[in-house]
């Protein structure tokens, strides 16, 4: 359920103080291994996050990781260059929405 707590306390904050992602429509499948894998998506539109488990919509941007290793991605402690560059974490889609994602989440980790 860690993945999912994560999820929680990353969109209440996302939902709290949105102007970290105004304007920002854009759907993204994290496809997650280990115990608590799956794929869980999250919806970023009207200013607000929402998130699900499993897909209910095409996404602009694919991640793949672990489920260890995502929660480690919203915390801030892992880097994301390294984390594609050595192979534990595989990015599909629009590019430019990763490099957005990684905004997003370096601008929300502040906010804890």
């Amino acid at each position: 359920m860690q993945v999912q707590k994560t999820l929680q306390d990353l969109s209440n904050r996302i939902n709290a103080l949105p102007q970290g992602i105004a304007g920002l429509h854009a759907v993204y499948h994290f496809v997650l291994s280990g115990e608590e894998g799956g794929t869980y998506e999250v919806v970023f539109a009207d200013n607000q996050a929402d998130y699900t488990m499993g897909v209910t919509r095409e996404a602009g941007c694919k991640v793949e990781l672990s489920d260890k290793d995502f929660i480690k991605l919203v915390e801030g402690r892992l880097n994301p260059t390294v984390a594609f560059v050595t192979g534990k974490l595989k990015i599909s889609g629009e590019m430019g929405l990763s490099f957005k994602l990684q905004t997003i989440l370096h601008h929300y980790q502040s906010q804890k």
